[in-house]
């Protein structure tokens, strides 16, 4: 049996100060969480305050020469700041003051997105039904749609669940598919596309028998094998085929709304003596100083030395953030300078030309962590000549061709999505096609990454792609 006791031992272990984590956080936080992180810094520092030009740090000496020093290197410091959004104001294209207002504009007239919900409710409120319980029944099915707007849940197993009749439901049920947008409202993909072509009037078609029967040898384009079963030219089936595929599979598509439509660039890239380079869009957040009002409280020999300890606390913690806040745009700014660098190509001639790089090469050009990129590009938005990107965007793994030139992943991409969008539609390229015709263009990939690139892009297997029409 082992020994049984108290023993003590030794470890070393890293340990994060509350500054360095704030230094850290300020690094890695969005425009937009920045701004909440020093709008919740000025609320609980008195210290701190939005910059006006007509206030000074400068303007009065300390009287007591013991803080004299330390006044002088946040004075300093200060100064520095001011310079710092002075010169970058200088780079950055001044907005005319009808362009503020048109912008203001914009924004007030800017409004939620319409949800399904809200939409079907609409519908009800504006209807012709007064059956208080019908239209109790209807809500609760409305309530009970998926994102695509499907029931989530069947309407059988819902009159089990909450003691409906079912009659009552399969009455709300009618009433909810009759409305916008066709297709709500269905258990299911076949009842969706169902309900559409009866609102086509093609309930005789062969289109609406495609569905209601054959829905997977449709599904999987199994043309040869519905021409046995249905004794019909493949030229019907194609034809009824692309019909159905002009429906609406998920009807509540167009009400999911995503929260991040729009994006403010950290970066803005410009060509300046016939030279891109990279321009921080510092508008977007709040210039911080310190407040005269305290650094001079701190020099009045009345103050306690309970409130100038308390007021020095308050200016560390200010300095320091300010200073963080600093160095968290320098730190960016040297990241984009590496990346126009390296991605020159790119600016030039457009996405297929994007240059593989990696985070430990600009790390080691930048002087600083891998580590430390990684949080700096993390929700950061560069705008180029073609277009907003994440700076991750730009950090890719690549290949190389046979000229010895190294081609970014996304580059291989593009090709491949070239190669499928010019392909013969009755006789689409597979995989493994892809993969040779990439080798004889100098791009050696593996039949498995390029069927990892196609999923990427979206496109489907070549079995899934050919038209028989």
């Amino acid at each position: 049996m082992a020994n049984q006791g108290l023993y003590q031992t030794q470890t070393q272990k890293l340990a994060i100060g509350p500054q360095m984590q704030q230094s850290l956080q300020i690094l890695q936080a969005p425009t937009l969480e920045l701004r909440q992180i020093i709008q919740q810094e000025i609320n609980i520092n008195p210290v701190l305050e939005l910059e006006s030009p007509e206030v000074s740090l400068q303007d009065t000496a300390p009287e007591d020469p013991v803080d004299r020093d330390e006044l002088n290197t946040l004075s300093q410091m200060d100064e520095e700041w001011r310079e710092y959004w002075a010169q970058s104001r200088m780079q950055s294209p001044n907005r005319r003051t009808d362009d503020q207002e048109r912008w203001q504009f914009l924004m007030d007239s800017i409004v939620a997105p319409m949800t399904l919900q809200a939409h079907l409710i609409s519908q009800l409120r504006t209807s012709e039904i007064r059956d208080p319980l019908l239209i109790k029944n209807v809500e609760f099915l409305i309530g009970s749609l998926d994102d695509r707007g499907f029931m989530h849940t069947a309407v059988e197993d819902l009159s089990l669940q909450h003691g409906i009749p079912l009659d009552d439901l399969h009455a709300a049920k009618a009433l909810l598919i009759s409305f916008d947008p066709v297709g709500v409202g269905a258990d299911d993909l076949r009842e969706c596309l169902l309900i559409q072509l009866d609102r086509l009037g093609k309930r005789q078609s062969l289109a609406y028998r495609l569905v209601d029967i054959h829905l997977d040898d449709l599904a999987n384009k199994r043309y040869p094998i519905l021409t046995r079963k249905m004794g019909m030219p493949i030229e019907q089936i194609s034809r009824a085929a692309d019909f159905i595929s002009t429906l609406d599979p998920r009807p509540a598509s167009r009400f999911n709304v995503s929260s991040n439509n729009y994006v403010t660039p950290d970066i803005i890239v410009e060509r300046q003596v016939g030279e891109w380079v990279p321009v921080m869009n510092n508008d977007e957040l709040p210039h911080l100083r310190l407040s005269n009002a305290y650094k001079d409280m701190l020099t009045q020999s009345s103050s306690s030395g309970e409130v100038r300890d308390y007021i020095r606390d308050k200016i560390r913690s200010g300095k320091f953030l300010i200073r963080s806040i600093h160095q968290r745009q320098q730190t960016i700014h040297k990241i984009a300078v590496q990346i126009l660098a390296h991605q020159s190509e790119f600016l030039e001639k457009g996405t297929s030309f994007l240059r593989p790089l990696n985070m430990a090469t600009v790390a080691d050009e930048v002087g600083v962590h891998e580590t430390t990129v990684s949080r700096a590009i993390s929700g950061k938005y560069m705008a180029s000549p073609h277009g907003v990107f994440e700076l991750k965007f730009f950090f890719s793994h690549g290949v190389k061709t046979d000229s010895g030139e190294d081609l970014s992943n996304t580059s291989v991409k593009n090709a491949i999505a070239e190669l499928i969008k010019n392909e013969h539609k009755s006789k689409p390229l597979s995989d493994d096609k892809l993969a040779k015709i990439l080798d004889k263009q100098g791009i050696k990939v593996a039949r498995r990454t390029v069927a990892k690139y196609r999923e990427a892009l979206g496109s489907l297997p070549s079995h899934l792609r050919k038209s028989f029409s």
